[in-house]
């Protein structure tokens, strides 16, 4: 007889309260393994925020789908620091702050329009600064997926489709997206490169504070002459790849390269006495130039501007909204640099100016252990078959 008795609405209230969070978190761990084609299985994540049964549900649900998808970010603050696991919990805690916080402030217990409404504002909040500077994981990233080739209207779509997650009609939302997730994933094919160019992933380890020195050049120069054995005429290198780059780094490089044709896109960083750019840097047996300087470096690690009020080296400059494309031999280029392939407005501001390739790096040394690296290939790939475009990847693990 008590299977017949239905739950007391206290008892489906409790459920709500421990379960969502649950599968909150189990879709943070799943959607954000580093394979692409699970990524869609975010775009759950609104339906478990709008119906959480209180505020202080919509608090877990954040902070269960967030600290899930984000798992990686403990050991890999361990290992750039040389600390204990302490520190990497202490900033993983941190920094889903603005994702939690911008999800309960926003959450509302009205339900049609008005909670869709209020999912919106949460989404463009987290996409953009400043709340987007820690936009990781968000379910619009699985557009790529779901909307493959569609480019803008397959984002508005994805849009679409999330606030409809918020709504009474969420399991046609689901069922409709699934198909075309299907159908995307029946069509499956990894983005290409362009012809002529190539990526080189490297290995070398590396140590917080210390850049590629004289030997590692040199053995990444001997890996760029292969790839032009191999027929490449444009060879891009992982982020930081060419070290601290100075007027003597510059001309080992082009000596390098002088006579051969060969055009390689370079990771650096350029010093002065406030702080550093991180760029790409474009060079020849000519000449070389800044190609590309990273509009969001990664917050700490890098981008620290309170160091500033103490009179202090402010580490890596943001140049937010700067040089979203740039031009090589004709070929207009979308630049990642690693931390820009966890977040929104990057990407989405050079798709605007209709670039020809994707181009993203990444110096991963820091992240053994951990599905960081996959995570931001599998981002980057998302964007790539959104607006159809060739990617090139280059990173250091």
């Amino acid at each position: 007889m008590a299977a017949l008795i239905p739950f007391s609405p206290s008892a489906r209230e409790a459920a709500k309260f421990v379960g969502l969070p649950v599968m909150a978190a189990a879709v943070g761990v799943v959607a954000w393994s580093g394979e692409p084609l699970l990524l869609p299985v975010a775009m759950l994540f609104p339906a478990f925020w709008a119906f959480a049964p209180s505020r202080i549900g919509a608090v877990l649900v954040s902070a269960g789908y967030f600290l899930a998808a984000s798992r990686g970010l403990p050991q890999g603050v361990a290992n750039f620091y040389g600390a204990g696991i302490g520190a990497g919990l202490a900033l993983w805690v941190s920094a889903s702050a603005g994702f939690v916080l911008v999800h309960t402030m926003l959450w509302t217990e009205r339900p049609g329009w008005r909670r869709a409404l209020r999912y919106g504002v949460v989404a463009v909040l987290m996409s953009v600064p400043p709340f987007g500077i820690v936009g990781w994981a968000h379910p619009i990233t699985g557009a790529g997926m779901v909307f493959s080739g569609w480019g803008w209207p397959g984002l508005v779509a994805a849009m679409i489709g999330l606030l409809a997650m918020t709504m009474r009609f969420w399991p046609i939302a689901t069922l409709t997206m699934a198909g075309l997730c299907l159908w995307s994933a029946a069509n499956w094919m990894p983005p290409d490169a362009p012809e002529s160019w190539a990526g080189i992933d490297t290995r070398f380890r590396g140590e917080n504070g210390q850049y590629a020195d004289y030997a590692q050049q040199v053995e990444t120069i001997g890996l760029v002459m292969e790839a032009a054995d191999n027929g490449a005429r444009f060879v891009v290198l992982p982020e930081s790849a060419a070290g601290i780059w100075t007027p003597t780094t510059a001309r080992l490089w082009s000596r390098a390269l002088d006579g051969g044709g060969l055009t390689v896109i370079a990771g650096a960083i350029i010093v002065d006495a406030v702080g550093y750019d991180n760029v790409m840097v474009e060079i020849s047996g000519k000449e070389s130039r800044i190609l590309y300087r990273e509009r969001m470096p990664v917050p700490v690690s890098m981008w620290q501007p309170w160091l500033a009020f103490v009179g202090e080296p402010a580490g890596a400059r943001a140049h937010f909204f700067a040089n979203p494309a740039v031009e090589i031999d004709g070929v207009r280029i979308a630049p990642l640099i690693c931390y820009e392939q966890l977040i929104i407005w990057p990407i989405l501001q050079s798709a605007s100016h209709n670039p020809d390739v994707i181009i993203a790096t990444g110096n991963g040394w820091w992240t053994e252990n951990t599905n960081i690296v996959a995570i931001q290939w599998a981002s980057a790939t998302a964007w790539a078959r959104l607006f159809s475009l060739p990617l090139i990847v280059s990173f250091n693990t």
